[in-house]
């Protein structure tokens, strides 16, 4: 097992025992059903179950609709706090444009396989490894390649948020083939590919 340890945050029993089965022979898993629940966890104040806390949360997974807050909350304190973990959201709901001003690293729908929670799982804790402006270049292409697979053309075109997000992601080109030069070549690799591919 490694020392990582996931948050789950999922109000769906069926679908939180899933994501522990897929999860725990690799992971530390601690599951809570509701945004408040969660932030406590995060703050390091109580577990659902009253077990000892690990001594920090190294990756989310976090559902949008919950009982008493919508996701997005945890997703503010996580940002407004400058929380080390990264976040995936994990979700029925359709991605629509307000998610690029979203501060989650990847965003999957439900129903998902173990292969695709795997792999996920194994995405954020290699962006965890990457500087702040690899991270928000990574979390952007993610944002654009599920926009895209989602939204028409039409749609694209008429959206002034997906033009910002354009924008931003061809801002971050100078800066990031400045920092390609100091990667080794496998870095470069899980780099391009990570930002390429999501």
């Amino acid at each position: 097992m490694s020392d990582e340890t996931i948050l789950v945050v999922e109000d769906d029993p069926t679908v939180t025992h899933l994501y522990n089965k897929f999860l725990e022979p690799e992971y530390t898993v601690v599951t809570t059903t509701t945004a408040a629940e969660a932030i406590d966890v995060l703050h390091g104040e109580t577990a659902p179950d009253g077990e000892e806390l690990p001594d920090s949360i190294d990756a989310v997974l976090l559902d949008r609709r919950l009982p008493d807050e919508p996701g997005e909350v945890v997703l503010d304190v996580i940002e407004e706090e400058a929380m080390e973990c990264r976040v995936a959201m994990v979700t029925g709901v359709e991605p629509d444009f307000d998610i690029i001003d979203m501060g989650f690293d990847l965003y999957i729908l439900k129903p998902v396989t173990r292969d695709e929670l795997m792999e996920a799982v194994d995405t954020l804790f290699t962006r965890s490894e990457y500087g702040d402006l690899l991270q928000e270049a990574a979390s952007l292409a993610s944002k654009r390649a599920l926009l895209e697979s989602q939204k028409s053309d039409s749609e694209l075109e008429a959206s002034d948020e997906y033009d910002e997000l354009l924008d931003r992601l061809e801002a971050l080109d100078d800066e990031l083939l400045d920092l390609a030069d100091t990667l080794s070549a496998d870095d470069y690799r899980v780099m391009f590919r990570d930002i390429g591919g999501q």
